[in-house]
């Protein structure tokens, strides 16, 4: 469940009184670490992680920030479905993916599918709103409305240890065969090594209800099969003057159906869609005194192919060909002038090209330049933080017309207060201007694309607080409190729509929308008796994202898949080796369409999910049996208009670990 650090652990039968008591005090340094570090934080902090991640009924990394406050998931339907995340009714352009500190990019769409990526190689999952609160960070970290991290499972070894290995296998509903395993090795003192794979299979079929406004039927989703293959390779090393450096190599390979939009009683598609997604990423890390130094570098490139049979062109059936490569390089400088302040200078530069078998493609070419100074006083009771990011985007084209140059500096102010003595209370508010331009796809893709179309301009204003207590031998072990009003406004909004298909979209402005929302996270732990442990958590978020464009147009509608109320509640216990784990979510009732009328009105829907853990350790060796029921009460429901989503369903998990 989503604890944000507050999970307890779980005890065995097999350890001993000392064991136990080692085990107790290294989870218990390793919370308070995670509730110092978003106590701290200038901008608001979730974080997911370790035990937390294992507890809770998911599958991806999609799954797991559903239960992220200000976050509504983009969720087409089945295991092998979109999922995209939009952060404070940004857009899911305007959140930033990191996979170990690097960004995962896609110039073609902007869109991070993260339903691609599995929890089993996850060790800690991060949302920052405005920016990650380190000024010491890539010019990419600072140019963005909001950020998740990705932080893979590191080595660690004890000593006489060489070796971890964990394999677990996944079965349940839609047919789901999903083996994984992660092998860890320590080379040497100074490096490690880390292989992570894993292989998906899922029919995808299940039953959904349909109405054509006359006759109520159910049907089985068909065309939703899924084939996945990961594969991850990584080193970890540190050199003689203890500067660090790491390896990551990464392939990903899919191949599935996409079962479509029911509409007009059509409910069987034959779309077919391959994916295969490569990078290489090295990092180094060095500090010298008062000098610090950071630099990564990454190459990509991604390959996809969509077959439509039903549709026929003259030179026979439409079968889209898309190849697009990254080049990445970043360099950051710190400098600690004295004890109270740093300063940062950051250099990133990119180059994104897109490759296509459309007629009159225009072969697009991006070079991006992002370059950031940043400036950041800390005392005991108060944090400054202050950064100013110039972006430069030179987009060229083989022919046709290409968007040209766009250049803006964007200004960042991020301040911390503790008001009074105890540390357990502190404000934090922040203003950012951030600028987004317009993706390949948005720009120029064939009949769809339009080079005119303009960059979008966000501001962001937020003001909360954070209260974080922990108490010795009470009921109530530990508490937490955080809760943020913001205020966003966005100029010439840029929506993406999805057609009949999940590869077709129509792209437009919709000029301006102002953002007024409320998000609430309330975390506790609880020692009822002996080894009975309880775990709650409750998020509650209030988003008025309204169109402001034009009084004679939709004027003061909410925008499209933005509900007004959404929340969240977990509940977790523990007893022995034994843990179960409920969790409730809550999505308001929507608009599909910038018309807040009947027509385009999207119910309210929640889901129940409960999921029951046995744990047992003997020795080093670790063994895990899950069994999860999600969507408990059978509620038929669309995230998304048309794209049902499904019933009741069922998963099993055995894990060793080693």
């Amino acid at each position: 469940m989503l604890w944000l650090g507050l999970a307890m652990p779980c005890s065995s039968f097999a350890q001993t009184d000392s064991v136990k008591k080692a085990k107790e005090l290294n989870e218990v340094s390793i919370r308070a670490v995670k509730l110092g570090k978003r106590q701290l934080s200038a901008s608001p902090l979730q974080i997911l992680s370790g035990k937390d991640l294992e507890r809770i009924s998911s599958l991806s990394v999609a799954d797991a920030i559903r239960f992220f406050s200000g976050v509504q998931l983009k969720d087409y339907g089945g295991i092998g479905g979109l999922k995209t995340i939009n952060v404070r009714s940004m857009g899911t352009n305007h959140t930033a993916v990191f996979y170990d500190g690097v960004q995962l990019g896609n110039a073609q769409n902007g869109q991070v599918d993260l339903g691609k990526f599995s929890l089993d190689n996850i060790e800690e999952i991060e949302l920052y709103n405005g920016q990650k609160s380190n000024i010491f960070q890539s010019a990419r970290g600072f140019a963005s409305g909001s950020s998740v991290y990705l932080n893979a499972r590191q080595p660690e070894f004890e000593k006489g240890q060489y070796n971890h290995i964990r394999a677990a296998v996944k079965t349940g509903s839609f047919g789901l065969i999903n083996p994984t395993l992660l092998w860890q090795h320590k080379i040497s003192e100074k490096v490690s090594a880390s292989v992570s794979t894993e292989y998906k299979n899922a029919n995808g079929r299940y039953k959904f209800h349909y109405t054509n406004g006359v006759y109520d039927s159910v049907f089985v989703r068909k065309n939703a099969d899924i084939e996945t293959m990961r594969i991850e390779a990584g080193l970890n090393g540190k050199l003689p003057d203890s500067s660090a450096w790491t390896a990551k190599v990464y392939f990903y390979k899919d191949k599935q159906g996409l079962p479509g939009a029911i509409v007009n009683s059509v409910y069987d598609f034959t779309q077919r869609l391959w994916n295969e997604n490569f990078f290489a990423q090295t990092t180094y890390k060095k500090e010298a005194g008062r000098y610090n130094l950071m630099v990564a570098a990454k190459f990509a490139n991604d390959y996809s192919r969509y077959l439509n049979p039903d549709y026929v062109k003259e030179d026979g059936l439409l079968n889209n060909v898309y190849k697009q490569r990254e080049f990445y390089l970043s360099l950051a400088n710190r400098y600690k002038i004295n004890s109270f302040w740093d300063v940062v200078l950051s250099g990133d530069y990119q180059r994104n090209t897109l490759d296509a078998n459309l007629e009159r493609f225009p072969y697009p070419t991006r070079n991006t330049l992002l370059t950031a100074v940043a400036s950041q006083i800390h005392f005991n009771r108060i944090d400054i933080q202050a950064n100013l990011l110039n972006t430069y985007v030179n987009d060229k084209v083989e022919q046709y017309y290409s968007a040209g140059n766009k250049q803006m500096l964007s200004p960042t102010v991020m301040v911390s207060w503790q008001p009074f003595n105890p540390k357990e209370f502190r404000i934090r508010s922040f203003y950012k201007n951030i600028f987004r331009m317009p993706t390949f796809n948005d720009l120029y893709y064939t009949q769809i694309g339009n080079t005119f179309l303009r960059p979008e301009y966000t501001k962001q204003y937020d003001l909360g607080f954070t209260y974080i207590r922990a108490f010795e031998n009470k009921l109530l072990q530990q508490i937490s409190v955080q809760t943020d009003a913001y205020y966003n406004t966005v100029k010439d909004k840029i929506v993406a729509v999805p057609g009949a298909n999940l590869f077709r979209w129509s792209m437009q402005n919709i000029g301006r929308v102002e953002i007024k929302g409320l998000d609430v996270n309330v975390q506790t732990a609880w020692k009822i008796a002996g080894d009975l442990l309880l775990n709650t958590g409750l998020t509650y978020t209030y988003q008025q994202a309204l169109n402001v464009t034009d009084v004679k147009l939709n004027y003061r509608n909410q925008i499209p898949y933005i509900p007004l109320n959404s929340g969240t509640f977990l509940l977790g216990a523990d007893w022995k080796n034994f843990a179960m784990n409920y969790s409730y979510i809550y999505t308001g009732q929507r608009y599909d369409q910038s018309a807040n009328n009947a027509n385009n009105y999207v119910p309210a829907w929640y889901t129940h999910d409960i999921a029951f853990h046995y744990t047992r350790i003997m020795g080093r060796q670790r063994f895990r049996l899950s069994a999860e029921v999600n969507n408990l009460l059978n509620q038929y429901y669309d995230v998304i208009t048309n794209f049902p989503m499904p019933g009741r369903s069922y998963r099993f998990t055995l894990a060793y670990s080693y």
